[in-house]
């Protein structure tokens, strides 16, 4: 099996300064959270120093989000979203995809974000940046944010307030604990934004050339700040209601505003050599991932005109033409297919120079301003202050999308007929699936909220494609898209089929490296056992509404 974690050690981190480097290179990585093993004093840094440290730091910390991304994400979150699927049978056609879980691959997205971005970040922190240059640490903060939510939202309890302090154990901390935490790094990163342009109208910020988002823009930064306020505050909805009204309509009153056009989209651009991770999984791995069957019904049962830029339609000579993806958990091993039967399914479109979601060097997104508008609509259902109209707020979502993909949205919003389309694999027919939504798309006023909710985050799911790890987040806290069950399920009893899954499990080295201690506590603060049928915090089984 293939992974990208060669460029992330070498072509990325060539960018970063030597002071830095010397200090990446001192990190133990097999104790992925003792910060303090950094040999390099920051104190004793000159402004200049610091200055020019961030500089040349910021660009590849931002990159290294998508650290190790195909077994961090591509073969974890990207398929329990509904939106791929792997054709390769890993592991003999046992592994991820049908919940039987391969720790080596989801150890990655538990210890890459602390060593890469936590650890550096961490070292910053304790330089004049905080001084010298407040705003380049609010933008330090928004991107350690984006990063570990991504980690607790995958596993739950982590180590996070504490992380770094202790060369023998590390205490987790419960999720709302990381959340608070998570809202008060938001507040600094936003006050010190807002300083900065009041004191700096019109200017961009020193590391414009380091800083792979937003070059600069401390504007836009403020925006995302915003945003990803108003998206964590709406995750823990069901979990502390008062906390995420109280958090979402500070973020939805809050000065500079949210993102709004497609021009607001915070992306990670490729540098030097550096391509996009969902290239080098499709392309560059000779087809070890492909479309999703739960997207490819989703869109062609709406005739959705993104279908043509999210992906191409098959090769195979039996139904060359048509959309047709893979099923979550597809035995891809049986039947003689293999991979060589499954690469002539639908792939994701990586040839279109124009609208290629996931060209060789299209930029990695993080967040869009298609999504804020679709936060906005459900904050508006819960009567948030600030919200303004769920319809506007859910009509302009999708035609935020559409701009963003440069596609027409023609009738699309007024289509009260069109449903997602059931599932038929031409090649095995154990994979077939009936259509499990009737959602439609036009905003029906007289719907219930709960009806209102599926439209929303049922187009909410369609426009924040590709963004696997978001999109399971949200599937797991409201229940939409309604999704397929996966084909085959070889959890061992541990995750239910219908429930589907809610979490990794924390990797085999937690325990055996010497916090196996914390560990134990970490699970009571899960509340369940440490596998994949567990639920997080915020992830109640409760209704909506």
């Amino acid at each position: 099996m293939k992974t990208i974690y060669y460029q992330s050690s070498n072509n990325r981190i060539k960018g970063l300064s030597a002071v830095l480097l010397a200090s990446l290179m001192a990190l133990n990585f097999g104790c992925t959270k003792n910060f303090e093993d950094f040999n390099t004093n920051p104190t004793a840094l000159s402004p200049e120093q610091t200055t020019s440290l961030l500089k040349s730091a910021i660009g590849p910390i931002e990159q290294e989000i998508f650290h190790n991304y195909q077994i961090a994400q591509n073969l974890s979150a990207d398929a329990f979203s509904g939106y791929m699927m792997a054709p390769t049978p890993f592991g003999g056609g046992i592994n991820n995809m049908n919940y039987s879980l391969n720790d080596g691959w989801n150890s990655a997205g538990f210890n890459d974000q602390y060593n890469y971005v936590m650890a550096p970040i961490s070292k910053i922190g304790q330089s004049q940046v905080k001084t010298k240059s407040p705003e380049a640490w609010g933008i330090a903060l928004l991107v350690q944010v984006m990063a570990m939510s991504r980690v607790t939202d995958k596993f739950g309890p982590i180590p996070y307030t504490t992380a770094g302090s202790s060369l023998v154990s590390t205490p987790y901390n419960d999720q709302k604990t990381i959340y608070d935490a998570f809202f008060k790094q938001i507040d600094t990163a936003a006050n010190n934004l807002q300083a900065y342009i009041s004191a700096n109208p019109g200017k961009t910020a020193f590391y414009d050339k380091g800083d792979l988002i937003y070059a600069g823009d401390p504007v836009k930064w403020l925006k995302l700040a915003n945003s990803l306020r108003l998206r964590l505050a709406m995750r823990i909805v069901k979990a502390d209601a008062t906390t995420a009204k109280l958090q979402g309509e500070k973020a939805l009153g809050a000065p500079g505003g949210l993102l709004t056009t497609a021009a607001d989209n915070a992306a990670v651009a490729q540098s030097g050599t550096r391509d996009n991770d969902l290239w080098i999984v499709t392309v560059a791995y000779d087809g070890d991932n492909a479309l999703g069957a739960a997207l490819q019904t989703y869109l062609v049962g709406y005739n959705d005109p993104r279908l043509p830029v999210y992906a191409t339609p098959a090769t195979d000579p039996l139904f060359k033409g048509q959309y047709v993806g893979i099923r979550s958990g597809a035995n891809t091993s049986s039947g003689g297919l293999g991979k060589p039967g499954y690469k002539t399914y639908s792939s994701l479109n990586s040839t279109d120079p124009t609208k290629s979601v996931i060209g060789q060097k299209a930029p990695q997104i993080l967040m869009t301003a298609a999504e804020v508008w679709f936060l906005k609509a459900e904050a508006a259902l819960r009567g948030w202050t600030g919200a303004g109209d769920a319809q506007t707020n859910y009509e302009t979502g999708i035609t935020t999308s559409f701009q963003q993909w440069n596609v027409a949205a023609g009738s699309y919003l007024a289509d009260a007929s069109s449903k997602q389309t059931g599932y038929t694999d031409p090649k095995n027919p154990a994979n077939n699936a009936a259509a499990v939504s009737t959602i439609t798309i036009t905003w029906d006023p007289t719907a219930t909220n709960e009806q209102k909710l599926e439209r929303i985050i049922t187009q909410k799911w369609l426009a924040i494609f590709p963004d696997g790890q978001e999109a399971w987040s949200e599937y797991r806290r409201t229940g939409y898209p309604k999704l397929f069950t996966v084909a085959n399920n070889n959890s061992g009893g541990t995750i239910n089929s219908q429930t589907q899954i809610r979490r990794l499990p924390y990797p085999a080295t937690e325990y055996g490296n010497g916090n196996s201690a914390e560990v134990v506590k970490a699970v009571g603060l899960l509340g369940g056992p440490d596998n994949g049928g567990t639920r997080l915090w915020w992830d109640v089984n409760k209704a909506n509404f």
